[in-house]
C-alpha cells in the first residue's frame, strides 16, 4: 500500500498539465536522488546559494541566477528589489508610506491571481489599457504613466495563442521604454518552457531585467521552487532580500533539499532533447485521435499551442451527441486508477506533458469502458 494510499487518497493519472493543484509536474530519479543525498548534511546555506546560482547563470546564458520559493514569491521579492533600487536604501530600512506610494505598472491584460506577489508588498499597482482590442495599451500610454515613483513594469510573459488576454504592449517595445528610464521589467515566464531558449532569450535577446521561471513545472524540479534569471546588479540586491537573510524574503525558505534538486532538474532539461519529448506528446495526442476514430462517442482532433501557448499539442476531446463534457470528467475521475482532467472554457483536453509510458493507454481504456454511460 501506498503512502497516499495508507492516508485515503487515491494517487491520479495526471491527463490536464503541470497544475500546482495536483503537485505541478514528476521528478526524476536522478532529481530525487541528488536531493535525498542533500539532506543528509548540513551545509552553509549561503554558501550554497553563491554556489548553486553561479552555476544556474551558466546554466542558462545569464549574468546572474537565483533559486527561490516558487515563482510568485520570487515576484514577492523582486518586488522589494525594484523599490530598494528606486530609494536607494535596504527595503528594510523603508517607511510605509515609501513602500505604498512605489508604483509597479501591470498591463490590465495581465492581471491574475498571481499577482499578490505585488498586492501583498502593499504598492500602487498601476493598470494600464483593457484586456481587448478596441483600446490595447500604447508606448505613448506606457510612457505616460512613468514617474519618479514608478519602481519596476511587471510583465507577464505568455507565447502567441496562450492564456493571456490581447491587451497588452508588445514585450520588446516595453522594455525599450523601461531602458529608456532606467526602470526594472521583470517578467512572469512560470510556464514559459519549452523551449528551453526562453531561460536566456527573455532576458539576454530581449532585454528584460529578469525572468521568473517556476521550477516545478516544465524544469520538473521541486514544487516549491522557482528560478529567477537575468541582471547581475538586480540580483546582488535580490538575493540580500531572499532568504536566510532577515526581510521579506527570510518566510520563503527553499530548503538545501530544494536548492539542490532544483539544479539537478535544471541540468537535466538543458541537456534534454525537447524536439523528442514534443514529438512523444505527438504520438500520444495521434493515440487518442486513433482511438475515436473507432468511436461512435467521442471525436477527438488535435490542438496546437496548448492553453499556456506552449508548442505542446493537447487532444481536444468532444462528444458527438454534444453532450455536457462535465460527465467525462466526473467518469475519469472515478475511473481506478484516477484521471484527471479538467474542462478549459468548457472545452476538455488530454495534455500529455505529464503523461509517463504506457498512461495514454489507460486514458483510452477509461474513455472506451465509459461509452456507455455517455450515449
Amino acid at each position: 500500500m501506498s503512502i497516499y494510499e495508507k492516508l485515503g487518497i487515491s494517487p491520479l493519472i495526471n491527463a490536464a498539465g503541470t497544475y500546482t493543484a495536483i503537485g505541478g509536474s514528476r521528478m526524476s530519479e536522478k532529481t530525487l536522488s541528488d536531493m535525498n543525498e542533500a539532506a543528509q548534511s548540513f551545509v552553509d546555506i549561503r554558501k550554497l546559494q553563491a554556489s548553486v546560482n553561479k552555476r544556474l547563470a551558466v546554466l542558462t546564458n545569464n549574468e546572474a541566477a537565483a533559486v527561490c520559493n516558487g515563482a510568485a514569491s520570487g515576484l514577492y521579492i523582486c518586488c522589494a528589489t525594484c523599490i530598494t533600487l528606486l530609494y536607494k536604501k535596504s527595503y528594510n530600512y523603508l517607511s510605509k508610506k515609501q513602500i505604498e506610494e512605489s508604483e509597479f505598472i501591470v498591463f490590465r491584460a495581465h492581471r491574475n491571481p498571481y499577482d499578490w506577489g505585488l498586492r501583498l508588498m502593499g504598492v500602487t499597482v498601476k493598470e494600464l489599457g483593457f484586456p481587448n482590442i478596441i483600446q490595447a495599451a500604447t508606448a505613448e500610454e506606457l510612457e505616460a504613466s512613468i514617474s519618479e515613483k514608478t519602481a519596476g513594469i511587471f510583465f507577464a510573459y505568455s507565447a502567441p495563442h496562450g492564456w493571456i488576454a490581447d491587451g497588452e504592449l508588445d514585450l520588446k517595445s516595453t522594455i525599450a521604454i523601461a531602458k529608456k528610464y532606467d526602470i526594472p521589467v521583470v517578467v512572469d515566464a512560470a510556464a514559459q518552457l519549452p523551449y528551453k531558449e526562453n531561460l536566456w532569450h527573455l532576458t539576454k535577446d530581449l532585454g528584460a531585467t529578469v525572468a521568473l521561471f517556476s521550477g516545478g513545472k516544465e524544469l520538473r524540479g521541486p514544487q516549491s521552487s522557482g528560478l529567477i534569471v537575468g541582471e547581475k546588479k538586480f540580483l546582488d540586491t535580490f538575493v540580500q532580500h531572499n532568504f536566510p537573510n532577515y526581510g521579506p524574503g527570510r518566510m520563503l525558505k527553499t530548503g538545501r533539499e530544494e536548492i539542490i534538486g532544483l539544479l539537478s532538474a535544471v541540468e537535466q532539461y538543458i541537456a534534454e532533447d525537447t524536439e523528442k519529448r514534443i514529438q512523444w506528446c505527438e504520438e500520444q495526442v495521434q493515440k487518442l485521435i486513433a482511438f475515436a476514430q473507432s468511436s461512435t462517442v467521442y471525436d477527438i482532433v488535435k490542438s496546437f499551442p496548448n492553453e499556456a501557448g506552449q508548442p505542446i499539442p493537447r487532444a481536444e476531446i468532444k462528444l458527438t451527441n454534444n453532450q455536457n463534457l462535465s460527465s467525462v470528467v466526473e467518469l475519469l475521475a472515478a475511473h481506478k486508477p484516477s484521471i484527471y482532467t479538467a474542462l478549459e472554457r468548457g472545452l476538455l483536453f488530454v495534455n500529455p506533458t505529464c503523461l509517463y509510458e504506457g498512461e495514454t493507454e489507460i486514458i483510452i481504456q477509461a474513455l472506451n469502458q465509459i461509452q456507455d454511460k455517455l450515449k
